[in-house]
C-alpha cells in the first residue's frame, strides 16, 4: 500500500491522529515540507521490518568481510594485543 503523502503544518496540528493512523490503522504516512519529503511515521511492525533487514544486510556485509581478509591466528592476536 502507498504512503499517505501530509504536509508538515497539517502533521503537527493532527498529530495524535497521525500516530494513530500507523498504529491502528498501519498506515504509512510521509511527512512533506514545501513539496519535499521529510520524514515518515510508519507502524512499528515496518520498523521491525527495516531494523530486521538492516542487521541482515550487515551480517553479510560482515560475512564477506571476513571471507576477503580470511582467519587471523591466535598468536598474532596475543601478540597484537601485547599478550
Amino acid at each position: 500500500m502507498p504512503a499517505t503523502r501530509e504536509t508538515a503544518s497539517k502533521a503537527r496540528q493532527s498529530f495524535s491522529e497521525v500516530l494513530n493512523r500507523a498504529a491502528y490503522g498501519k498506515e504509512r504516512v510521509v511527512i512533506e515540507r514545501r513539496g519535499k519529503r521529510l520524514a515518515a511515521v510508519v507502524p512499528l511492525e515496518d520498523l521491525a521490518l527495516l531494523e530486521e533487514l538492516e542487521d541482515r544486510i550487515d551480517l553479510e556485509d560482515a560475512r564477506k568481510r571476513l571471507k576477503e581478509r580470511g582467519s587471523i591466528p591466535w598468536s598474532k592476536v596475543k601478540k597484537d594485543l601485547g599478550l
